[in-house]
C-alpha cells in the first residue's frame, strides 16, 4: 500500500547525535613508539607496526588509556572493568592494515552525561567513550583538475583517537554548538588534547534525522562526516534539517546515507549508503589481550581530576560575587581561570580584575595572536595597575596605555609610569591654572553652559584633558570647572 503524502503544514523536530573524535596529546602513537608530532615531513613518522607490515605486534600506549579514563570519569561515565579491542575491517587507501583497531562491545566507558546551557540547563547523555587509532591523510592536488591521483601521508596513522558518542539528545544546531563548546572546554581542562581543529585534533560526525513533533519513533538518519569546525557542524545541521524537511513535504522518502559537507557551496553531498556494524565485520583483536582495570586505578584517576569548568563557574559566582556571564567567560580556558584566581589572591577588587581580563587582556592576546602563557603577563602586575586606578594615581585612559606597554616591555606598571611621566595630575593649584586658562580662552562655551547647554561642560573638560595629555584627575577638574562656571569663587 502506498504511503500517504506528508502534510506540508506538519511541524517537524530534529533529533541529533554527535560522534566526536579527539586526538590525544601523547608523545607516541597508540600501538607503537612513533612520534605524533604535527607538521613533520610526509611518511617520516612510521614504522612496521603502524604501517601494518606482517609479523608485527601492537602494544597499548598507557598514557592514551589513562587519558581516556580521565575523560570518561569527567563525563560521569561507568568505567568498564574489562576492556577489549576489535578489528573494524574496511579498505581505504589511508588505512594501510585494511582494518582499524577500535572497540565494539567492550569500550573504555559507557553511560555518562554532560550538561549544556540553553534557556535552561540540559543534560546530554553520553552513550560511550572508546579508544581507537587514527587513519592517515589523503592529499589531493589543488587547482589542477588534470591530475587524477592523490598522495598519502601515513604520519597520522596510529595516532590515539578517543571517540565520544552521544545519545540522540540534541534537538537543534545551536544545542550541538553548545555541546561541542562545553566538551572542548572540558578536554582542555583535562589537558588530554590541544583540540586544534585546524590540525585535525578535534573532528565531528553528526547523525541527524527529523520526525513529526510529538512522535517518539526516530526518523531515518543521515550521517554528515568529518566536520572540522563548530561553525561547519552548525551550518551542516541547519542545511540537513531543511533538506530532510523538503524531502518529506514532497512525499518522498529519506534515505539512510553518509553525506559530506561542502564548505564552499554550504551544502551536504551524498557520499555512500550508511554502513552498519555488521558491514565492518568486527572481530576481537587477536594481538591485544583484554585489559582488566582494578578499582584502585579508577579511583586514582578520579582523584587526579582538576576542578572542572561547571563547578568552577559556580564557585566563581559564589566566592567572588561575579555575574554569571563573567564566570562563564573566565572559565572558558583553564589558564585564564587560574590567572584570575592568582590576581584575586593579590587584590580583592574582583569585578575590576574580571573586567580587565575579559576586556583589555583578551583584546591584547587576540591582537597579538598569542596565549596568556606566551604573553608573560604577571598577575601581580595587573593587580598593581588596578590598585593605581583605584587609588586615583592614574585614570583608565592612562592605565590602558600602560597596560599595552606592560605587554611590550614586561615591566611593572609603576616603573612604566615613572619612566614615561604618566602619573595623574592631582595638584589643585596646578590644575586651577589650567582650568582657568581654558575658561578664559573659550568664552562662547562658558556662555553656552550658563544658558543650560550641558555639552559645553564636556567640551571644556575635553580641552583640559587635551592640555594635560589625559593625565589630569577628572574628578578635580570637574570640581574646579563647576566652581568657576557657577561663580562660586
Amino acid at each position: 500500500m502506498d504511503e500517504k503524502p506528508v502534510d506540508k503544514n506538519m511541524k517537524f523536530e530534529a533529533v541529533i547525535g554527535l560522534e566526536v573524535h579527539v586526538q590525544l596529546s601523547t608523545q607516541s602513537k597508540v600501538f607503537c613508539g612513533c612520534s605524533t608530532r604535527f607538521g613533520s615531513g610526509p611518511n617520516s613518522q612510521t614504522c612496521p607496526v603502524c604501517l601494518g607490515l606482517p609479523g608485527v605486534l601492537p602494544v597499548l600506549n598507557e598514557q592514551a588509556l589513562m587519558s581516556a579514563l580521565k575523560v570518561a570519569c569527567a563525563l560521569d561515565c561507568r568505567i568498564s572493568d574489562f576492556i577489549k579491542f576489535d578489528r573494524k575491517n574496511y579498505f581505504y587507501p589511508d588505512l594501510p592494515k585494511n582494518f582499524q583497531t577500535s572497540q565494539l562491545d567492550k569500550p573504555v566507558a559507557l553511560n555518562g552525561f554532560i550538561e549544556i546551557e540553553d534557556s535552561q540547563i540540559k543534560k546530554i547523555r553520553i552513550n560511550r567513550v572508546h579508544l581507537e587509532e587514527d587513519a592517515g591523510k589523503l592529499i589531493h592536488p589543488e587547482g589542477d583538475t588534470s591530475k587524477d591521483y592523490s598522495l598519502i601521508d601515513y604520519n597520522r596513522t596510529g595516532t590515539p583517537l578517543l571517540e565520544i558518542v552521544t545519545e540522540p539528545d540534541i534537538d537543534s544546531p545551536a544545542n550541538a554548538h553548545s555541546y561541542l563548546s562545553e566538551l572542548k572546554n572540558l578536554l582542555l581542562y583535562l589537558d588530554v588534547s590541544d583540540c586544534n581543529m585546524e590540525e585535525g585534533s578535534l573532528r565531528c560526525d553528526a547523525n541527524v534525522s527529523i520526525r513529526p513533533k510529538g512522535q517518539k519513533e526516530l526518523g531515518v538518519k543521515a550521517e554528515v562526516k568529518n566536520l572540522n569546525s563548530f561553525r561547519a557542524v552548525q551550518r551542516s545541521l541547519e542545511y540537513e534539517i531543511e533538506r530532510q524537511t523538503d524531502v518529506l513535504e514532497q512525499g518522498e522518502k529519506i534515505i539512510q546515507e553518509t553525506r559530506l559537507w561542502n564548505e564552499d557551496r554550504q551544502v551536504t553531498i551524498s557520499m555512500r549508503g550508511k554502513e552498519e556494524a555488521h558491514d565492518y565485520r568486527y572481530f576481537p583483536e587477536p594481538d591485544l589481550v583484554p585489559f582488566i582495570l582494578d578499582k584502585g586505578t579508577i579511583e586514582e584517576v578520579k582523584t587526579s581530576l582538576p576542578e572542572l569548568p561547571r563547578s568552577r563557574r559556580q564557585r566563581f559566582i559564589k566566592d567572588y560575587s561575579l555575574p554569571e556571564h563573567d564566570a562563564k567567560v573566565l572559565t572558558q580556558e583553564r589558564k585564564i581561570a587560574e590567572f584570575f584566581e592568582k590576581c584575586c589572591s593579590n587584590y580583592n577588587n574582583y569585578k575590576a580584575i574580571s573586567n580587565w581580563i575579559m576586556g583589555p587582556l583578551q583584546a591584547e592576546l587576540k591582537t597579538r595572536s598569542i596565549s596568556l602563557l606566551e604573553s608573560g603577563l604577571k598577575s601581580e602586575h595587573l593587580t598593581d595597575l588596578i590598585k593605581l586606578i583605584d587609588s586615583g594615581k592614574i585614570n583608565n585612559k592612562i592605565a590602558k596605555a600602560v597596560f599595552t606597554e606592560m605587554f611590550d616591555t614586561k615591566k611593572a606598571p609603576v616603573l612604566i609610569i615613572e619612566e614615561k611621566g604618566l602619573g595623574q595630575i592631582s595638584d589643585e593649584g596646578q590644575l586651577k591654572k589650567i582650568t582657568d586658562k581654558v575658561i578664559d580662552d573659550n568664552p562662547k562655551s562658558v556662555e553656552d553652559y550658563r544658558n543650560g547647554k550641558e555639552k559645553a561642560l564636556k567640551f571644556l573638560m575635553g580641552r583640559v584633558m587635551a592640555q594635560t595629555k589625559g593625565q589630569a584627575d577628572p574628578v578635580k577638574v570637574n570640581e574646579l570647572l563647576m566652581r568657576r562656571l557657577n561663580n562660586e569663587e
